[in-house]
């Protein structure tokens, strides 16, 4: 399905071995966000229609910046890294914004983030577990769990976007 300002998103092989599988439906979910996004401006991506919640378009992307992160780099292999948005002070700095936040600097980090998990983990088995216990729960996680994980993790974050968008300009769509 090419979007309106000629991106792209490709359908997953209904016939992939299971590798293929999961990152062609990670990388579906991924498009799907940022198609969500197309076509509008900072103060509508930044816009949170759905109140009293905080959520916004803006939000969900800088959020999945931080999810990859985390995900893919600190607890797969075990990398130390600061937070890209969140505070101590606040939790849920991914969806405040300054005034001089802007949507080609989510975007930008997000996608450097997703081509960073990308590496992270090009060329592992599915069967690799994370480096130590994780901070998350004291568990650890095999990159197959992670996987369909950050899978889920989009799949929600998506309906949340398609809600924001239908009530920013009406835009529907799957």
């Amino acid at each position: 399905m090419t979007t309106s300002s000629g991106s792209h998103r490709e359908e997953p092989s209904t016939t992939a071995g299971e590798r293929e599988m999961l990152d062609g439906w990670l990388d579906y979910h991924r498009a799907t966000l940022l198609w969500k996004c197309e076509g509008l401006q900072d103060e509508e991506l930044r816009g949170t229609p759905l109140a009293p919640s905080e959520l916004s378009l803006m939000g969900l992307v800088r959020h999945m910046a931080e999810v990859e992160r985390y995900w893919f780099r600190e607890i797969m292999l075990g990398e130390v890294l600061p937070e890209l948005y969140v505070t101590e002070e606040d939790q849920d700095g991914d969806f405040h914004f300054t005034e001089t936040d802007t949507w080609a600097e989510a975007e930008k980090v997000w996608r450097t983030e997703v081509d960073l998990a990308r590496r992270a983990v090009a060329g592992h088995p599915l069967d690799l577990r994370s480096e130590a216990a994780s901070h998350h729960r004291g568990e650890v996680f095999s990159l197959r769990w992670v996987y369909t994980h950050m899978i889920e993790e989009y799949a929600r974050h998506n309906g949340h976007a398609d809600m924001l968008r239908e009530q920013t300009d009406g835009a529907t769509g799957d």
